[in-house]
């Protein structure tokens, strides 16, 4: 795919995006507590956003940290955000967002979306998880699904973000499995989509060749399946 954005997967559901313009974004960092991130890849340090999905241990992972050592923004749900900041956040370092909500930086936006999941963080109640829609000034659009099941909303996503590449979850028990999840890509129709939330834990069975078999059958989306570490986008 034709694209100024570069990508890595980092196992989970973590990425490290860089923009066209150079800006380091990251999702979900569980890095340093995440068995299947690369060493190298567990304590960045060039990083201007943070966004997150939902409040669970997993997905806001080495945030604090990350934001402290860094100064960067740290983009979440409005409730999740607030308890981040309780918790050692810099205000002037919290972007709080809803559910159509946009935020707009340099050569990007972010648009907070539906997911069907729960949501909390340090025991307390985190809002409502959601997914991530980033959308590159005069390039792609990227669709973090957070951690969900199936909805009918995605048939709207589609028409109204046209996603290019979408990361959906399947590996089961805490999320969807791979045909659900290949169901989902039916309804979005991206260029490209690839597995995330699995692996990590006993739990996550979902297999991501599986996945690419229901993809197969339902589009005609590419699948990568990156390696932990790898890019999948870019030079």
């Amino acid at each position: 795919m034709e694209t100024k954005i570069k990508a890595w997967w980092l196992g989970h559901s973590a990425f490290r995006l860089e923009s066209p313009n150079g800006q380091v974004i990251y999702i979900d960092p569980f890095l340093s507590g995440n068995p299947s991130t690369p060493d190298d890849q567990k304590n960045p340090d060039d990083i201007e956003f943070i966004l997150l999905t939902h409040g669970h241990e997993d997905h806001v992972g080495d945030t604090l940290d990350i934001a402290k050592n860094t100064g960067c923004k740290v983009v979440a749900p409005v409730e999740l955000s607030r308890l981040l900041t309780k918790h050692g956040l810099n205000e002037d370092q919290a972007v709080e967002i809803n559910k159509g909500g946009s935020v707009h930086f340099d050569d990007f936006s972010v648009t907070l979306v539906n997911a069907n999941h729960s949501s909390s963080f340090g025991g307390e109640y985190a809002g409502e998880p959601g997914g991530l829609v980033l959308s590159f000034e005069d390039d792609i659009c990227f669709y973090h699904m957070g951690d969900t099941n199936i909805f009918t909303d995605l048939e709207l996503y589609a028409a109204m973000y046209q996603p290019h590449v979408v990361a959906a979850p399947m590996g089961d028990y805490y999320t969807m499995g791979p045909q659900e999840a290949a169901m989902c890509i039916e309804m979005l129709n991206p260029k490209l989509t690839l597995p995330i939330h699995y692996g990590t834990f006993p739990p996550l069975t979902g297999e991501p060749e599986e996945f690419e078999k229901f993809v197969k059958e339902y589009s005609d989306a590419d699948v990568a399946i990156p390696e932990p570490g790898e890019q999948f986008l870019g030079d």
